[in-house]
């Protein structure tokens, strides 16, 4: 698969998780205040919730349900009860703008 248009950068809100689908994976995209585009996994490791309803704050996203955060850079839990890191993906951003990813193109795990 090739990587798919999800968005501008325009459209994406500093610090507002943002959900897409592609080819059946659920990815959370988020502009940090830096201003800085992550793709990570949308499913939290400990208890399959959406991370896109939780909170970002710095690098990180925060599991609504049970408090687990993940770093948007390496994907990896920042404390328990998750222990298991999310899929980061790679993100492209073109001269105007738009954001592509492909969801086959994974940074970590």
């Amino acid at each position: 698969m090739t990587a798919e248009r999800v968005c501008t950068t325009a459209e994406l809100e500093p610090n507002k998780p943002f959900r897409v689908v592609l080819d059946g994976t659920a990815i959370v995209v988020v502009k940090d205040s830096a201003g800085d585009v992550h793709a990570i996994g949308d499913t939290c490791t400990h208890g399959d919730i959406s991370l896109s309803e939780g909170f970002v704050e710095d690098d990180s996203i925060e599991c609504w349900a049970h408090g687990s955060s993940f770093s948007l850079t390496t994907g990896k839990p920042n404390n328990l009860p998750a222990y298991e890191p999310v899929p980061v993906f790679v993100v492209n951003i073109d001269a105007d703008g738009v954001v592509t990813i492909d969801p086959n193109e994974i940074v970590s795990v």
